[in-house]
Parts: structure tokens; C-alpha cells; sequence
């Protein structure tokens, strides 16, 4: 056991250190913000282009995986919009509000240094999975979200919405690090050397600033009076998500590389991802996303030893 805790350890006390310099004043809200920024904008596309213009196209576009994380995303996605309709009787909204916190995982800020730490000496795999994980999520998960989301309060087509969803990707720098990295795979080319070394500088930024600018960004949500609502979104994320990606992968289909296996179970056991309230503040559920998030995320330091436990045990890891 302590040699799980040596895996997940580095995590939390990241996130704890970005939650209590923040909590103490040494760091303000403000500036988790634009560490946020430079993660996203910077320091992961930079990471994103490495782990995908380093290695073959063929070791890349792993269909197997895209494919099964696909359907489990979109298996828990459907699970529980009907049960957000059918049985809560709640909007379309608060529908994709649940949904969007139960299947979009936090695969960048947690996900990767969780994959990088855990994998050992396979770990260049991490950079990989993060990218299929990243085209799945933004070009099919959040968009289908976002509509659905926009269909009960807008009288626009769905298509159209899902247009304009896909254009604003467009502006993603993430998107464009995994597109010029596929670029490079695909043409065989190099950066010069020197740049190559500070596009790899910038990329190992990302672990550690991601992990404590969520931790920083816990502060201060809101958890008083939504407790059955958060515990769903707690549970069907934690539980539920990575149930759907076992069911996938045992009757549905089975990836074949062992590592790329465990790297899919991973990404579906995270809490969900940093910009879950940000998503969902238009249509007025950010308080109810922001307490699920912190939540969510201190649940999984329990839920996450526990599956790298029972992978330890199998010999998985």
C-alpha cells in the first residue's frame, strides 16, 4: 500500500500546497487564474506537441483507444441525462451540467501526472493517451454537452450550436498542439535543436503548476445545501465512468496494449476537469459545479489509491 501512496502522494500534496498557500494569502484567486492560463494555453499544447511529434504516426492513432474511451464517455454521458430526466425531473441544462461532470475527466491537470507517476518506465505512453484523450473530449464530449445543454433554453438547431461549439475549438491552443504535433509525427519533422529543448522546457511545467493550480482553485467553493446532487455527480464520475470503460473494454472492445489499458481505466477514475464551473456558468450552475468539483476531488484521492491498488495487485502497474 505505501507504494501506491508513493504514486498518489506527489498529487495530492501538490494540490494541498496550491490550496493552502492560496487559503493563507500567499497566493490569490486571481493568480490561480492566470496560472491556469499559462497551463492551458502554453505549457500543455507544448507538452501535447512533444508526447505526439517524438514518436510514429502508427504508435499514435490508436483507434482501439479512442474508440473505447469514446463509448464509455458517451455510455456514462447518456446513463445519466436519463437519469437526470427521467428520474430528478430536471432541465436540459442542469441535465448537462450532471453529465458534463460525471464524463469529462480532468485528464491534463491530474490525469497525466497521475499516468506519469504511475506508469514507470512507460511512462512516455502518458503524453499519448493525454492527446487521444484530449481529441475525444473537446471535438466529441463537450460539444454534444454544450448543445444539448443550449437545445432547452435556445430555439437555434442543435447542428448549429454544435457548429459554433466546434468553431470556438478553433482558438484552443491545445487543439493546435495536438494537430501541429500530429503535423510533425506525420512528415517526420525535428524542431532545431534549440528550439526543440525550450518547447520541452515549457511542456515540463505543465505537471506540477497544473496540480497546484487546482488545488488553488478549490478555495472558497461553495458546498452547503447541494449535498445529493453533488454526491451523484461525486459518485457517477468517480464509480460510474470508469465502470463504463471496464464494461468497454471486457465485452466491447478490448485494447490491446496493456499500458494504453491501465492509461484508459486511469483517465476515467479523475475527478472532472478545472473548467467544469466555467462551462456551466451560463445557464446558472456554476455554485452546484464548483461544489461537486471540490468534492470530487478530494474523493479520489480515496477512489484512485484504491483502483491502483487493486492494478497493483493484478500486476498491472
Amino acid at each position: 500500500m505505501f507504494d501506491i501512496l508513493a504514486i498518489t502522494a506527489p498529487i495530492y500534496i501538490a494540490i494541498a500546497l496550491g490550496y493552502g498557500l492560496t487559503r493563507w494569502g500567499f497566493f490569490q484567486k486571481t493568480d490561480m487564474r492566470a496560472f491556469g492560463t499559462f497551463v492551458v494555453k502554453v505549457a500543455m499544447p507544448a507538452l501535447l506537441f512533444n508526447a505526439l511529434s517524438q514518436r510514429k504516426v502508427s504508435d499514435i492513432l490508436n483507434a482501439e483507444y479512442v474508440t473505447a474511451y469514446a463509448l464509455a464517455s458517451l455510455f456514462t454521458l447518456s446513463l445519466s441525462i436519463a437519469w437526470a430526466l427521467r428520474v430528478s425531473k430536471v432541465s436540459r441544462s442542469l441535465s448537462s451540467c450532471l453529465a458534463m461532470g460525471m464524463s469529462c475527466p480532468n485528464s491534463g491537470f491530474v490525469g497525466y501526472p497521475v499516468m506519469l507517476l504511475s506508469l514507470g518506465p512507460l511512462a512516455s505512453v502518458a503524453g499519448v493517451a493525454l492527446a487521444l484523450n484530449m481529441m475525444v473530449e473537446n471535438l466529441i464530449i463537450i460539444p454534444l454537452l454544450l448543445a444539448w445543454a443550449e437545445t432547452g433554453q435556445s430555439k437555434s438547431r442543435w447542428q448549429g450550436i454544435i457548429w459554433q461549439t466546434l468553431k470556438g475549438m478553433f482558438y484552443n491552443p491545445m487543439i493546435w498542439g495536438i494537430v501541429l504535433g500530429f503535423l510533425f509525427s506525420w512528415c517526420e519533422w525535428q524542431l532545431p535543436s534549440s528550439l526543440g529543448r525550450t518547447v520541452s522546457l515549457f511542456a515540463q511545467a505543465s505537471g506540477a503548476l497544473s496540480l497546484f493550480v487546482i488545488g488553488g482553485s478549490l478555495v472558497g467553493l461553495p458546498v452547503q445545501g447541494m449535498g445529493p446532487r453533488v454526491s451523484q455527480i461525486a459518485v457517477g464520475k468517480l464509480v460510474l465512468h470508469p465502470l463504463m470503460m471496464l464494461v468497454v473494454m471486457t465485452f466491447m472492445l478490448p485494447i490491446q496494449d496493456p499500458v494504453l489499458r491501465v492509461a484508459a481505466l486511469l483517465t476515467c477514475a479523475m475527478p472532472m476537469f478545472g473548467i467544469y464551473p466555467i462551462l456551466t456558468q451560463k445557464h446558472g450552475h456554476d455554485g452546484l459545479s464548483a461544489a461537486a468539483l471540490l468534492v470530487t476531488t478530494m474523493a479520489s484521492f480515496f477512489t484512485l489509491n484504491a483502483l491502483l491498488w487493486q492494478l497493483k495487485n493484478l500486476n498491472l502497474l
